[in-house]
């Protein structure tokens, strides 16, 4: 796999170059507001991930950015151009990862892979020879001649990835790449993704998987009601929004109302949730929690320690409220 390099003009100040630059982005669908004046900017060569639940606006920005619906209102531009600008021309330039499978099952592996290269121009030769080197790439070189419907779900997604790599694009947006796939699968896109990264491409990522979000993404953005409100890197977007270590108790004698009385000593330094099947516990000491709930009136409750991850930022910034 190769990458573009940037160009830089003599004597210039280093500075971030951006694929993607919003300013007031707007998107408008009658009188919803899909998307409600985000800034938002993309450094080449990095992965960023665009997080929310559902509704939050994510499909709407991504659709923005890859020239599929054009904005109400703001500024949007993609790769130094503007959306409003030369489409086509844009669009060439850039790879894209659907969430659902676009894949022709009437063609080959290959050839859905040579045919999506014609589409772009691509000279034969040169198609024939990215086709292979990109089935290489995404390890079913093995399988070039089956039909579609031969391949598993892990398989397809991974064609999907070659797909958008036909044309050597200098942003590759992938819209929740590894939805529905098993744990070995995920982890085998999770090692193209980052082979893409290491090799210099831009990734853009929408995600609900917040451990996906977290081992994958150099800088996120968390939307919601179509606004940002959070964005950092994974490890800053945990110290800034919840603390550090996590206490879950199940199975307590007298179940939340004693798991409060056994904490409530230190009930200043930490934060208690309730929820359906278990109390959570937040704090800077573990140790000192658990101490106060290893106490003959608790029983014998099932206690799980563990560090503070996205998720809880997510769950903490959006709520756990189910959107339709």
């Amino acid at each position: 796999m190769t990458a573009r390099a940037v160009p830089v003009e003599a004597g210039a100040e280093r500075r971030t170059v951006l694929a993607v630059r919003a300013r007031g982005l707007v998107k408008r669908y009658g009188a919803n507001k899909a998307v409600d004046g985000i800034d938002l900017d993309v450094p080449q060569g990095r992965c960023f991930g665009v997080l929310g639940p559902n509704g939050a606006g994510k499909t709407t920005t991504i659709r923005m950015i890859t020239c599929t619906s054009p904005p109400t209102a703001g500024a949007l531009e993609v790769l130094g151009v503007s959306v409003r600008g030369d489409r086509r021309g844009l669009k060439r330039r850039l790879g894209v990862v659907p969430q659902g499978v676009t894949l022709d099952d009437e063609l080959t592996v290959r050839e859905n892979l040579l045919t999506f290269a014609a589409y772009h121009g691509i000279a034969r030769g040169v198609a024939a020879s990215r086709a292979d080197e990109l089935l290489d790439f995404v390890q079913l070189r093995a399988r070039a001649q089956d039909k579609i419907d031969d391949l598993s779900g892990g398989m397809q997604r991974r064609l999907l990835i070659a797909r958008a790599l036909v044309n050597d694009p200098d942003l590759v947006v992938l819209d929740e790449p590894t939805t529905g796939l098993d744990p070995q699968a995920r982890q085998l896109v999770w090692e193209r993704l980052r082979s893409l990264r290491r090799h210099g491409k831009t990734l853009l990522i929408t995600t609900h998987y917040m451990e996906e979000a977290a081992q994958l993404c150099d800088r996120i953005v968390i939307l919601h009601a179509g606004r940002i409100i959070a964005e950092g890197t994974p490890r800053e977007l945990v110290e800034r929004h919840v603390p550090p270590r996590v206490v879950e108790v199940t199975g307590a004698d007298g179940g939340p109302v004693a798991v409060r009385r056994a904490v409530d000593a230190i009930r200043d330094t930490i934060e208690v949730e309730e929820m359906a099947d278990r109390v959570v516990l937040r704090g800077a000491d573990a140790a000192a929690i658990l101490a106060h709930l290893r106490t003959p009136a608790m029983g014998h409750p099932t206690l799980l320690t563990r560090d503070a991850t996205l998720e809880d930022v997510f769950l903490r910034l959006t709520g756990r409220a189910l959107v339709d």
